[in-house]
């Protein structure tokens, strides 16, 4: 699964060959991408960024949204696994199950 990471560009470097890239901010680190994909990307904007690449210019509100559901995302994940299989949550996972539980 691929997963593209929304960030505000707060520098533009031209790289030589390279081309154009960013010093891309995602809160709590900066990261470099290309804007190979979005020449048109100026510092302030809000990018999306997969695999080092800014794929996609965002607006502010669409980059809100995008946030808010990577914290929504963080915070599922931080809460513990519940089993979703009726009568297994409490047995042992080395304990083979009983011919009723089949």
């Amino acid at each position: 699964m691929c997963l593209t990471v929304p960030g505000r560009i707060v520098l533009i470097e031209e790289r030589g060959t390279e081309g154009r890239s960013a010093e891309v901010d995602f809160g709590a680190l900066h990261r470099r991408a290309s804007l190979l994909y979005v020449p048109e990307a100026a510092v302030g904007d809000f990018v999306l960024v997969q695999a080092g690449f800014a794929v996609r210019r965002l607006t502010v509100t669409e980059a809100e949204e995008s946030l808010a559901y990577h914290r929504e995302l963080s915070a599922l994940s931080a809460e513990p696994a519940r089993s979703t299989t009726q009568g297994n949550a409490a047995r042992d996972p080395a304990t083979p199950p009983h011919a009723g539980d089949r």
